[in-house]
């Protein structure tokens, strides 16, 4: 197939500038123009390679363009683009049974969207219609969507575009602060909780959270810390949503990142992985709360054909190449090599944290900006060295590694060697 020849960054850029919002920005001072990718690789318009570490902020963990998952994208294509859900077909029945085989304890009804912001909104009136309340509790930090009701239990402030959202939530503190112990942190979150329920429980139809914040900065709570927010829920009728929309299919070494605190929330979000690019995503549920959403209801798109053959390849190519183990056991290595340059350089990287192959790095600096201004220099001169990386974080001082969960060890110590380099000419300017 002939390839549609690139005009450059420059002119990428510029067209950008004069069509997008400017709320559209991007990475780098000399950004590349990426013009195809294949499995951990993506290379720009001269054809340069560059090693993914950031997969598209954790969607492509199958990898780019990967064959075993665009041959049945592209058979559907050509099958059966498009119908809606008035109409049978067989694709999103037969994903939503496969889904039922992997989400945990009996959650087994799902409802197919477009995006995770969607699947967000979607999984908050749900609570809203088997409650009959209106309220929510979050997380300080959290990231949870674009739309207004996303946004209103969206954390950070960045994120909190709108002047106008929805005043009924109720943010509690994170169970992480740089000045205590995580046990300590999770106690005062638990703390916070507590005293919200005992003055709005009765408003109140569910919290929401992201099991390990990502934008957040990689936040992982101690092992107890979910067991001990889902009693305090249930004693007031208070549902558990699990944003799993970063976490889930396997990154964190787990199918569903909920598993590593052995709780089973009331609802779950998914998006991102489940399509490995192609735009797809849903919010899963018991029968009982199910039962609530029962006004007529539909997505256009959500749940098509092409992109529901397509999460049904991306499940079987999880499932045939333990992408879960194999998070585990090279996000263990990663994190190896994370902390032995923080032993290293103890002064520049404060913090390693994460698990699976979710894990971030956090730089230190004189002030918010300053930290911001390492980071950034730290992934321009990444990228200049053929790796990709992310940045998240409060102060979007936390170096994001989120790879395609086919990365190999090879690619995990040449990306080390090259940050080994990177940090000391990035700190000693």
């Amino acid at each position: 197939m002939e390839r549609v020849k690139a005009i450059g960054r420059e002119a990428v850029a510029a067209k950008r500038k004069q069509y997008f919002y400017p709320c559209t920005q991007h990475f780098y001072r000399n950004p590349p123009q990426l013009v195809r990718g294949s499995m951990q690789f993506v290379y720009d318009e001269n054809d340069k390679v560059y090693t993914d570490f950031f997969a598209g902020v954790s969607v492509v963990a199958c990898g780019h363009c990967n064959s075993s998952i665009t041959a049945r994208t592209i058979e559907q294509l050509q099958q059966l683009q498009h119908t809606t859900t008035v109409y049978l077909t067989q694709p999103n029945v037969d994903l939503a049974e496969r889904l039922e085989e992997v989400l945990p304890g009996n959650l087994r009804r799902s409802f197919f969207v477009n995006s995770g912001s969607e699947a967000n909104e979607g999984a908050l009136l749900l609570a809203r219609m088997h409650t009959g309340r209106k309220g929510f509790i979050a997380l300080e930090s959290g990231l949870h969507g674009r739309t207004n009701l996303t946004m209103s239990v969206t954390g950070l402030p960045m994120w909190r575009t709108d002047a106008f959202l929805d005043e009924d939530v109720y943010f509690i503190s994170r169970p992480y602060h740089p000045e205590l112990t995580m046990e300590e942190a999770a106690t005062r979150s638990l703390k916070d909780l507590e005293q919200v329920l005992k003055e709005k429980g009765d408003t109140i139809a569910a919290m929401i959270a992201e099991p390990i914040q990502g934008n957040g900065g990689m936040i992982m709570p101690v092992s107890w810390y979910f067991r001990e927010v889902k009693a305090l829920l249930d004693q007031y009728g208070v549902l558990l949503i699990a944003d799993e929309i970063q976490t889930g299919f396997g990154r964190t070494g787990v199918m569903f990142a909920m598993e590593h605190f052995d709780v089973v929330p009331d609802i779950v979000s998914m998006a991102k992985a489940l399509g490995n690019g192609v735009p797809v995503a849903a919010f899963a549920t018991t029968d009982e709360i199910a039962l609530s959403l029962n006004r007529p209801s539909a997505s256009t798109f959500g749940g098509n054909p092409v992109s529901a053959v397509t999460a049904l390849a991306v499940l079987d190519y999880i499932r045939a190449e333990q992408l879960p183990q194999r998070a585990e056991r090279l996000g263990g290595k990663l994190k190896e090599g994370l902390k032995s340059l923080q032993e290293q350089y103890p002064g520049w990287i404060s913090d390693v944290r994460g698990t699976g192959l979710m894990l971030g790095a956090e730089l230190v600096g004189a002030d918010a900006a300053g930290k911001a201004a390492i980071t950034d220099n730290v992934l321009e001169l990444m990228k200049d060295r053929g790796y990709l990386i992310g940045k998240n974080g409060v102060d979007r001082n936390v170096l994001a590694f989120q790879p395609p969960l086919i990365i190999t060890e090879d690619d995990i110590n040449g990306m080390l060697a090259a940050l080994n380099e990177v940090l000391m000419e990035a700190f000693s300017n």
